[in-house]
């Protein structure tokens, strides 16, 4: 895990580790901020994400259970 700092001075050498397939964590103030890592892995987990990742509608339809009840309500009179 490098600093922030440390990456920013770094950065040829940041990405190159990258970029040979090792990702990189950076910190800020001490605590995990970023990873940097290739655009072709990245490509890679978006890909895996989107083909994983059902459509909404079908998470809808999935909904498990009854049909809930509906209320009945009557309509008003109006007078024009």
């Amino acid at each position: 895990m490098l600093t922030l700092q440390d990456a920013k001075n770094k950065f040829s050498a940041v990405v190159d580790a990258a970029l040979s397939g090792r990702p990189q964590e950076v910190t800020r103030r001490g605590k995990p901020a970023v990873v940097v890592l290739a655009a072709t892995e990245y490509a890679r987990l978006v890909a895996v994400d989107q083909k994983q990742r059902e459509r909404f509608t079908e998470h809808l339809l999935a909904f498990p259970g009854e049909t809930p009840p509906r209320a009945e309500a009557k309509p008003r009179d109006v007078a024009f």
